[in-house]
């Protein structure tokens, strides 16, 4: 089994390689859409898995990628939606909080976690609760200031 999760794959969108075996690409969604500029985009993971309940055993990756939708308003056939998926606009605390917990529970001791978020929607420190540890290190996007990359280490 590969060593690197990717507990909500989408697009694949920040990967160089899109078909790396040291990955294990998953989704709760199996999908094809046309953007609104015409272009194909799918959603197209290893295996389907719902990121609030994985179905892997403790401790089986050396690391997790964690980059859930960051949307609650997105409408059902819009190419957001599609592009990054959406979370349930009165549960995303809970699912986010369980999300974490599932991630941390899949990270070997001595792993890290790297979580992607856009605060278009949901401002990160809105999330800071959920988080199953505190931060090591992070960086901003300095283009448009709403993209958080946040790295976590789970201490062996």
């Amino acid at each position: 089994m590969p060593q690197i999760l990717d507990a909500c794959c989408g697009g694949r969108m920040f990967h160089f390689n899109k078909k790396n075996p040291q990955v294990l690409f998953t989704d709760i969604r199996k999908e094809k859409h046309e953007l609104c500029d015409g272009r194909a985009f799918t959603v197209s993971p290893d295996t389907i898995e719902d990121f609030r309940n994985l179905s892997f055993p403790d401790g089986a990756f050396n690391l997790v990628i964690f980059d859930p939708p960051h949307l609650v308003r997105a409408g059902d056939d819009s190419w957001m939606r599609a592009k990054y998926g959406r979370l349930d606009r009165d549960n995303w605390q809970q699912d986010i909080t369980a999300g974490f917990a599932e991630c941390w529970r899949v990270l070997k001791p001595g792993g890290t976690m790297i979580f992607k978020w856009n605060e278009t929607q949901i401002k990160i420190s809105e999330l800071r609760p959920c988080f199953p540890a505190d931060p090591l290190c992070g960086h901003t996007t300095t283009h448009n200031l709403k993209t958080h990359w946040v790295v976590f280490y789970k201490a062996a």
